[in-house]
C-alpha cells in the first residue's frame, strides 16, 4: 500500500516537474543566426568568445536559438565583419570595434585606446560608469546595437627585429599595428601598416616589417612569431584592457522576443568573463617557453613611454578638435579613467607591486 501510495505520488511529481520546465525551452520560437567571427579558428581563446557565447544561448533556451559561429573569411574578412551585421549579410559578429577605426575613430571606444583603461576597469566604464549607453548611442547609427563580450587584459608591446633604447630608435620603423596607436606613433616617426593577422609572420620574416604587435603569450606563441623576430617588448600602452564586442543587427534584435535577448546578453557577460579568465591562464606558461626558447623579454624604455602618451594626448585634442562623436564619449570617457586610476593606485597597484616583489625576494647583496 505505501508501495502503491509512493509510486503515484513520484507520479505526480514528474508530471509536475515537467510542467514546470521553463517556457523558454518549450513554446518559444526556433531561430537561427549567423554569426561572423574577425578571428581564425586557430586563436582557440579570442575565437572561443564567439562559441561561447553560442552554446550559452543554447544551452539556456533548450536549443530553440541556434547560433552558428563562421572564422574570419568563411562569410567575410574578419575586418569586413561590421558591415556584414551592419547590412543584415549575417545577424551578429564577434569584433574588436577598433578594427573599424577608419570608418570612425569612436568605434575605439568599444574596445580599447592608448593609455585607457584595464579590463576592470572597462568593465566598470560599460556596465555602472555609462559607457555602454554612450557607445550604444553611437553604433546606432550604423543599425547596430552592442554587448562586451571578451577582454584580453593587458596586451604585450610586441615583437622587434632590433632593440628599441631612445624615442630616436622609433623612427623609420615598419610595424604592423594600426588604429589609434598607429596614430600615435606615427608622431615619433614610426611608420604603421595595417596587416592581416594571418600574413605578420611572413613580413617579419622577410623584413617588409621591422616589427609587429599581436595580443600576448598564448596567441603568439600559436603564431610563431618569436622565431622571426628576437625582442619582446612589454606592456602594450595602446591595449591595457581591449574589450571584444558582440555588434547585433538591430532589426534582428528587435525580431528576437524577450526571453531570447535576455539569454544573449547573459552568454556575453559568460564570455566576456571567461576569456579573460581564461588568457590570465594560459598566458603565464606560455611566456616560460618563449623565454625558454631564447626570446629577450623587454620593457619600453621609460622615455619612449612617456613620448607616446604625450603623443597620444595630442591625437585626442586633435579627434576631438573635428569629430563630435569621439568628443561626446571621450569627454565622460577621460573623467572616469582618471578617476579609477586613482583608485586602483591606492589599493590594486601598491598590492600588486608589493605581491611582484615579495615572490621575487629580496634583491641580492652587493658585492664588496
Amino acid at each position: 500500500m505505501e508501495r502503491r501510495s509512493f509510486l503515484k505520488k513520484a507520479g505526480v511529481g514528474v508530471a509536475a516537474g515537467a510542467l514546470a520546465a521553463p517556457a523558454i525551452a518549450q513554446g518559444g520560437p526556433e531561430v537561427k543566426w549567423r554569426l561572423q567571427s574577425s578571428f581564425p579558428k586557430s586563436l582557440d581563446t579570442i575565437f572561443g568568445g564567439a562559441e561561447t557565447v553560442s552554446k550559452r544561448v543554447a544551452a539556456i533556451t533548450g536549443g530553440k536559438f541556434q547560433i552558428q559561429v563562421f572564422a574570419a573569411g568563411e562569410i567575410v574578412p574578419g575586418l569586413q565583419a561590421m558591415e556584414a551585421v551592419q547590412n543584415g549579410t549575417v545577424q551578429a559578429c564577434h569584433t574588436a570595434p577598433y578594427y573599424f577605426y577608419g570608418k570612425d575613430p569612436t568605434f575605439a571606444f568599444g574596445c580599447a585606446i592608448p593609455f585607457g583603461m584595464n579590463a576592470r576597469q572597462q568593465n566598470a566604464w560599460m556596465y555602472h560608469g555609462g559607457g555602454l549607453q554612450l557607445y550604444r548611442d553611437f553604433v546606432k547609427t550604423y543599425n547596430i546595437i552592442s554587448f562586451p563580450a571578451g577582454n584580453t587584459g593587458a596586451q604585450m608591446g610586441g615583437w622587434f627585429r632590433k632593440e628599441v633604447k631612445t624615442v630616436a630608435d622609433m623612427k623609420g620603423l615598419k610595424m604592423r599595428i594600426g588604429g589609434f596607436a598607429g596614430v600615435v606613433l606615427s608622431k615619433l616617426g614610426l611608420v604603421p601598416q595595417q596587416i592581416a593577422g594571418g600574413d605578420i609572420y611572413p613580413s617579419l620574416e622577410k623584413g617588409t616589417i621591422d616589427a609587429a604587435e599581436w595580443v600576448g603569450p598564448h596567441d603568439d606563441e600559436k603564431l610563431g612569431f618569436y622565431k622571426v623576430a628576437k625582442y619582446y617588448y612589454y606592456p602594450g600602452w595602446w591595449e591595457g584592457g581591449p574589450e571584444l564586442d558582440c555588434f547585433v543587427n538591430l532589426k534582428a534584435w528587435a525580431e528576437l522576443p524577450k526571453e531570447y535577448q535576455a539569454a544573449f546578453e547573459a552568454a556575453c557577460h559568460e564570455a566576456n568573463v571567461d576569456m579573460l579568465a581564461k588568457y590570465d591562464a594560459l598566458n603565464p606558461p606560455a611566456l616560460r617557453r618563449l623565454v625558454a626558447a631564447g626570446v629577450q623579454l623587454r620593457p619600453f624604455p621609460q622615455a619612449i613611454l612617456e613620448a607616446s602618451y604625450k603623443a597620444a594626448e595630442e591625437v585626442y585634442e586633435e579627434t576631438s578638435a573635428k569629430n563630435e562623436n569621439f568628443k561626446k564619449i571621450f569627454t565622460e570617457w577621460k573623467k572616469f579613467r582618471d578617476e579609477q586610476i586613482r583608485w586602483f593606485g591606492v589599493t590594486e597597484a601598491r598590492f600588486d607591486s608589493f605581491m611582484a616583489q615579495a615572490i621575487r625576494g629580496p634583491a641580492p647583496a652587493a658585492k664588496k
